[in-house]
């Protein structure tokens, strides 16, 4: 008889999960004040008062403490006006992490650069110091780190060795709305902070993105390049265009809607009790599975004063499951509890998207070759060994934290049923 629920067993739970993304009243509120006005787009007339998207800006900026935001199209281009500002471009190169999305590496291809992919940290998963002090060269120009899933950078080793070579630091908080470091927010660490607010994101419009810094030259670069070169109207008057046909230098349309920054608005008034659930939801979370054999929740470093959850991440001695990798372990649970538990990323090198040579434009960058053979041994541990858990299961009842990690010992108790799956290597949906 069948035991594990993907192999024809019984269930833990098959009751609902939180869902996302989750609106509210001052989010629909200001959809709806959005569709009855005149303006949907900055590139549209000015109305009497200033717009969603300047209002967004001003209040993410005023969450993150920092002094600049340029709201964007997605967290793509947000990286990519990042790096632009900060003249990153041909014979250039950039230091990134070997476990994240793909766009870190193809966001760099997109100024004409080469991405060197370095190994991460075993304990946090995020970018590794050393593995960044080794790769610097006389071409490394910037390092790019991305805090991930609910881990934040070593930002004291990082910020001083950028310091020490005049490297520029960007800071990919795209998956850590509201976390801190000793005391300041993510993103305000960096030269610059990219943010995504796209579909899973804790903070989301569906899509949308924001560059943050605190140098105002590098906010009047950012701002143009995402406006066509547009800078803005030193004083908009109602009925007026509020950019103007002026600027230092050539940019691409990534002007965020005023419909998305709408929805943000309302969005950015319940991130902070959102988080403040998950973070408690982790911390019960973490006790439970930190008495389950062979099972270790990611510990934050001692610098992290505020703690995010995009993914709830922990790591799985595979001989306690039966020898079984992350990605088979994460398919078992889903069918236990119908969360949503999945492998991290795959290595960067050998991440599904990551294909420069398909595109003629990439094919003249020195070094693009040898890309997809850069050697991550630590990225690859941690892809066999370490399960994540998307972040709306920690919206839940406090309860149903037990229920989670009785998943996670049921799994272990009977790793036999699973001899019949094989390992494999699946693409992340989310």
């Amino acid at each position: 008889m069948a035991e594990l629920a993907v192999t024809g067993g019984q269930a833990l739970w098959s009751g609902p999960w939180p869902t996302w993304p989750q609106q509210n009243a001052a989010t629909v509120d200001n959809v709806l004040r959005c569709l009855q006005s005149q303006r949907w787009a900055i590139s549209g007339p000015r109305e009497a008062d200033d717009g969603f998207e300047y209002n967004f800006a001003e209040s993410f900026a005023r969450y993150l403490d920092v002094p600049w935001c340029v709201p964007t199209t997605n967290g793509t281009s947000s990286l990519v006006i990042g790096l632009e500002a900060l003249d990153v471009g041909a014979g250039d190169e950039v230091i990134v992490p070997g476990i994240t999305w793909v766009a870190s590496a193809s966001t760099v291809l997109a100024v004409n650069a080469l991405p060197v992919i370095v190994d991460v940290d075993p304990i946090t998963l995020c970018i590794d110091p050393a593995a960044i002090r080794a790769a610097i060269s006389p071409r490394t120009a910037a390092v790019s780190i991305v805090h991930l899933y609910g881990s934040v950078c070593d930002l004291d080793a990082i910020r001083a060795l950028c310091d020490q070579h005049s490297l520029a630091l960007i800071e990919d908080s795209a998956q850590a709305h509201g976390a801190a470091w000793r005391g300041r927010k993510v993103g305000g660490w960096g030269d610059v902070g990219a943010f995504s607010m796209q579909q899973t994101k804790l903070l989301t419009a569906g899509e949308g993105g924001a560059a943050v810094t605190r140098d105002e030259s590098l906010h009047r670069r950012m701002y143009q390049l995402r406006s066509d070169g547009r800078s803005r109207v030193m004083v908009p008057r109602a009925n007026e265009m509020e950019l103007s046909m002026h600027g230092e230098i050539m940019g691409a349309n990534y002007c965020m809607p005023e419909l998305t920054a709408a929805v943000l608005i309302g969005q950015l008034e319940g991130l902070p009790a959102q988080n403040n659930v998950r973070r408690k939801n982790a911390n019960l979370l973490d006790g439970f599975l930190g008495q389950i054999p062979g099972v270790t929740p990611t510990p934050a470093l001692e610098g992290v004063t505020e703690r995010t959850y995009y993914y709830y991440t922990f790591r799985i001695e595979r001989e306690q499951f039966g020898g079984h990798t992350a990605a088979t372990v994460a398919a078992a649970l889903t069918a236990e509890t119908g969360a949503t538990f999945q492998p991290t990323y795959s290595p960067l090198p050998r991440h599904p998207l990551l294909r420069p040579l398909t595109k003629r434009r990439f094919r003249e960058i020195p070094g693009l070759d040898k890309l997809t053979e850069t050697s991550v041994p630590t990225a690859e541990a941690v892809y066999r060994d370490t399960v994540t858990l998307y972040h709306p299961a920690l919206l839940a009842d406090a309860d149903r934290m037990a229920v989670l990690a009785e998943a996670v010992d049921k799994v272990r108790r009977h790793p036999h049923e699973l001899n019949g799956f094989a390992d494999g290597d699946p693409d992340n949906p989310l």
